[in-house]
């Protein structure tokens, strides 16, 4: 596999608007190198009979019952709220909406 030359990291630094010295460019060009083969190697390790999958380990969701427990009544809940409106914690607007 031909490597990432120094034209191709001028090329994409000139398309993201960095500037690079020559330095740069020849250390990007090796570094991008290296990373295009490391990425070349994991792909060669995945065997055909394994299956792809998004973690290695199956997931199961762990739930608790839902049980209805004390809890704050919507007078306690706001008694030390700054601002309160019609039942509700009243907050600054941010997003310029009505």
């Amino acid at each position: 596999m031909p490597g990432i030359t120094r034209e191709e990291v001028a090329h994409l630094a000139r398309l993201s608007r960095l500037e690079l010295s020559e330095k740069e460019l020849d250390h990007f060009a090796t570094q991008l190198d290296d990373i295009v083969g490391a990425v070349a190697r994991v792909g060669e390790v995945a065997a055909e009979d394994v299956p792809p999958t998004s973690h290695p380990l199956p997931l199961t969701n762990v739930m608790r019952a839902d049980e209805v427990r004390p809890s704050l009544t919507p007078e306690q809940a706001l008694a030390a709220a700054p601002a309160v409106e019609e039942q509700r914690f009243r907050v600054p607007q941010i997003l310029g909406e009505d």
